[in-house]
């Protein structure tokens, strides 16, 4: 079988099936890990590996990498993803009026949120994306996914699994230092990966079982022009051809601080829609983050002289969901 091209220069623009089928089939993990298995490559997390991870925290400092959940978010309407909703039911308006029914003077706030689970700073689960009607590890899609939810792989079997060394690669750094903003559109090979590991040196060597963050810069950008197409229009992001180096790595998931992870337009000149994800999720397995805030761990990584940190982002154990809000935390 010829090896995938892993160059944007070799991909055969006009044929997005066959570039997918190729890597699907070059790459693909099913039955790894057995054919029970609901992880994927989180799997390749281990006690080792979280006692490495653990090692890393020397001063105890903890940055958040979320963005905000709130109305003023990026979405706007695609497949019905919209902005979280905050609801107020009871608050310290109510307990001045004593309008709450409680004894003694006692009074509190409630409140509810409705929202798409993938709105804001998420993972994406096993679930989420299928390759030909199958799941990943070759489940049949409707047998995995129905209307009750991820019935095998849903988001809850992950609840522990989100603790690991964390990497960061800052890719708009590196290739743009004059503004550290990636190009929307521009598409990351994994030429551009190993390059930027061997110019931030050492701690940034990706392995078995870390958890991968790139940071493209576009967030910096949204924020400072307004959000316009970010929540699914052009982005710089990862290329299809980087599948291969995703695979070699085994990292056990990958988030980025865009709206889709890879590149966007996608990397031909006929209707494709997210080759990657169609690659990464449902035969690799791979965990796959998005929308993540990677601006203040990139000047804490710079300022400290290293890019490897104890990463604790876990999902929340929503069952059958297909993806989760997570307030991730890098530990330093």
């Amino acid at each position: 079988m010829t090896t995938p091209a892993e160059h944007p220069a070799g991909l055969d623009r006009n044929n997005p099936e066959a570039e997918i089928v190729a890597r699907a089939e070059a790459y693909r993990n099913w039955g790894r890990w057995g054919a029970d298995d609901v992880l994927g490559t989180l799997n390749f997390i281990d006690a080792a590996k979280r006692k490495q991870a653990a090692a890393l925290v020397t001063e105890g400092t903890v940055l958040s990498l979320t963005q905000p959940f709130d109305m003023n978010g990026p979405q706007k309407g695609w497949r019905r993803r919209t902005n979280p909703v905050h609801t107020m039911l009871d608050t310290g308006t109510d307990a001045e009026r004593g309008s709450q029914g409680f004894p003694h003077g006692i009074g509190g706030a409630d409140d509810v949120i409705a929202m798409p689970l993938q709105c804001s700073t998420q993972w994406d689960g096993l679930g989420h994306i299928f390759d030909h009607g199958f799941a990943w590890n070759g489940r049949r899609a409707g047998d995995v996914v129905t209307s009750e939810g991820d019935l095998v792989t849903g988001i809850e079997h992950a609840a522990a699994s989100g603790v690991s060394r964390g990497v960061l690669l800052d890719l708009g750094r590196f290739l743009r230092p004059d503004t550290g903003e990636l190009d929307d559109g521009y598409a990351i090979t994994a030429d551009d990966l190993n390059a930027c590991i061997s110019a931030q040196g050492a701690t940034s060597v990706v392995g078995t079982g870390d958890m991968l963050l790139v940071r493209t810069g576009q967030l910096t950008r949204a924020r400072r022009t307004g959000w316009g197409d970010y929540a699914g229009g052009p982005a710089p992001g990862l290329s299809l051809t980087t599948a291969g180096w995703i695979h070699r790595s085994e990292i056990a998931a990958i988030a980025t601080d865009t709206w889709g992870f890879e590149v966007r337009p996608n990397e031909f000149d006929v209707p494709a829609f997210q080759p990657l994800h169609q690659v990464a999720i449902p035969n690799i397995g791979l965990t796959i983050g998005e929308l993540w805030d990677l601006d203040a761990l990139a000047e804490a990584c710079i300022e400290r002289g290293r890019f490897e940190f104890l990463l604790v982002a876990s999902p929340l154990a929503i069952t059958g969901a297909v993806g989760s809000p997570i307030n991730p935390v890098a530990v330093f």
